[in-house]
C-alpha cells in the first residue's frame, strides 16, 4: 500500500506542512488614503518571513509595515501624500519618469502588492492618457496601472542577498523553515511508483491520465479530467 503523497499530506494540514503564524504576524500594508502627511521610522526590524528589512512607520498615532529603502534610519521622517522624495508613498501621479519605486498596489488603496523582495525595484516609464501609468517590472515587463495607485519611492534594501552562496544544503533547510516553504521537493519520478502516479523512472514517460469524476483532489494528481470522454453520438 502507497503512501500520501505530498500533495495529499499538505492538505490534511499537519504540523509538517502547517504554517508558522510567529514567523508571518507582521503584514506589509499602507494605512488608508486618508492618512497624509509626515510619517516617521520608529524601528528597523527583521521579518523571519520577507527577504528585506521592514521599517515601522508612525502616522497619526497608526502604524504600519513597509520594505525598508536603502539607508532609511530610525528616526527619519518620510511624507504620505504628494512629495515625491525618496522613503515617501504617494500616488503614480506625483512620481516623475524615471524613477524608481516598490510595493506598488495593483489597485487603488489595497495596500501594495508588487515588488517587495530585497533589493528590487520598478521604474515609472510613462504617463498615459485616461489616467493610467506605465511600470517597467525587473524582468523588463511592462504594466499599466491606474495613477492613482500608491508606491513607494527608493530601491529596497538587502540588495545582494543572492550574490552569497548558501554553501551547504542545511543553510537551505533552515532559511525554507523559517519561511514554512516546503523543502527540499522531489520530483514525482524520482520517488518510488507505490509512492506516486508517475513513479518509479523508467522510461519517464510521463502520460496523461483520466481521474475518476468523484475522485478527491488528491488523487488528480497530474491527471485529467475532462467534461466528458469518448466520441459524441
Amino acid at each position: 500500500m502507497g503512501k500520501r503523497i505530498v500533495s495529499q499530506a499538505r492538505g490534511k494540514g499537519s504540523l509538517t506542512y502547517r504554517v508558522r503564524k510567529k514567523a508571518f504576524n507582521k503584514k506589509i500594508g499602507y494605512p488608508s488614503t486618508a492618512k497624509t502627511g509626515d510619517a516617521e521610522i520608529i524601528a528597523i526590524i527583521h521579518s523571519a518571513a520577507h527577504s528585506a528589512p521592514l521599517m515601522k512607520v508612525l502616522i497619526d498615532n497608526q502604524t504600519f509595515y513597509n520594505p525598508a529603502f536603502n539607508q532609511a534610519f530610525v528616526g527619519q521622517k518620510i511624507h504620505m501624500g504628494d512629495k515625491a522624495d525618496e522613503g515617501n508613498v504617494t500616488a503614480l501621479k506625483h512620481i516623475q519618469q524615471g524613477t524608481q519605486i516598490y510595493n506598488i498596489e495593483r489597485n487603488p488603496g489595497d495596500g501594495g502588492k508588487m515588488i517587495r523582495t530585497a533589493g528590487s525595484s520598478a521604474v515609472v516609464t510613462k504617463k498615459l492618457e485616461n489616467k493610467k501609468v506605465t511600470i517597467t517590472m525587473p524582468n523588463k515587463k511592462q504594466i499599466i496601472l491606474n495613477e492613482n495607485c500608491r508606491a513607494t519611492i527608493g530601491i529596497i534594501a538587502g540588495d545582494g542577498r543572492l550574490n552569497k552562496p548558501l554553501v551547504k544544503a542545511g543553510t537551505k533547510y533552515y532559511k525554507m523553515k523559517a519561511k514554512s516553504k516546503l523543502w527540499p521537493r522531489v520530483s514525482a519520478v524520482a520517488v518510488n511508483a507505490v509512492d506516486h502516479p508517475f513513479g518509479s523512472g523508467r522510461g519517464k514517460n510521463v502520460g496523461s491520465k483520466i481521474a475518476k469524476r468523484n475522485a478527491p483532489p488528491g488523487r488528480k494528481v497530474g491527471h485529467i479530467r475532462p467534461r466528458r470522454t469518448g466520441y459524441r453520438k
